[in-house]
């Protein structure tokens, strides 16, 4: 299951999704996702779903490391599908016990849960065709306004891709640990709730010993290359938008309107 969280990894490539601008990529994203929980009814779903399979496309990324970052979360979807449908009232096309099945709750219940899988897939994309640095870069500049109201840019953004950049980091060091202990004999899988919080610990305290010293190697190697934040700090790259990227917001602007006129249309 470690091994399927996907989150913070970076696939080289010169795809046009990989070319656009970080800028671009991060704010079309937010966009989406407002557009996505705004959608209403099968036609507007079916243009998302068909438009965020274009860019799967266009990224170049394998369809199978895509599916891989829904697995984590597949309980999740599997789950809200299956409280919907036993929730909702409406016309009843099945009975399970005191559990009544209804159109409407498989209606509701499949666009929640397409919900989810559309927000995690263009998640992923992000950090899939985005590197770290680029992703420092393009938070520093969408931040950078706040800087006239003495709000830093360039910390916050190092923070939060430093976050990011060690997510699969830590799950390989978590899945090196979980094997170690294994091999010493410890059981992660029998017993109740109690015991296997216990089993934990020994997975916690390393993991946690094994952080804080990533984090000391880290800090040691930025004051060794006389990194002292953002102030003076300047970019061997200049962020530059062109055409491809004013290309690329026409296109989702056109899906936001096509994305109401099908929600308002016809349902």
């Amino acid at each position: 299951m470690l091994q399927d969280i996907t989150l913070g990894q970076f696939f080289p490539g010169r795809s046009s999704i990989h070319r656009l601008d970080p800028r671009t990529k991060i704010i079309l994203l937010f966009v989406l996702m407002i557009l996505i929980f705004a959608a209403e009814g099968a036609a507007a779903y079916s243009l998302l779903t068909g438009f965020t399979l274009a860019i799967i496309f266009l990224s170049q990324i394998p369809p199978t490391t895509i599916l891989k970052s829904l697995k984590p979360i597949s309980w999740l979807i599997l789950f809200t599908l299956i409280i919907h449908l036993v929730s909702h009232e409406g016309e009843v096309i099945a009975k399970f016990f005191v559990f009544k099945i209804t159109v409407e709750g498989f209606q509701f219940g499949l666009m929640i849960s397409l919900r989810l899988a559309l927000l995690i897939i263009l998640s992923s994309l992000l950090t899939f065709t985005t590197s770290p640095v680029q992703l420092t870069d393009a938070m520093e500049k969408l931040l950078s306004p706040l800087s006239k109201f003495g709000i830093p840019s360039h910390e916050p953004a190092m923070m939060m891709t430093i976050a990011i950049r060690f997510i699969p980091t830590l799950i390989e060091e978590t899945d090196k640990i979980i094997k170690a202990q294994k091999s010493r004999g410890v059981d992660f899988d029998s017993g109740g709730i109690v015991k296997r919080f216990k089993a934990m610990i020994p997975i916690l305290v390393p993991l946690f010993l094994s952080s804080f010293r990533r984090a000391d190697d880290l800090a040691m190697a930025m004051e060794a290359r006389c990194y002292h934040g953002g102030e003076g700090r300047t970019h061997m790259r200049e962020l530059k938008l062109n055409r491809r990227d004013f290309f690329a917001g026409l296109i989702v602007i056109l899906i936001c309107a096509a994305t109401i006129f099908l929600s308002d249309k016809f349902f």
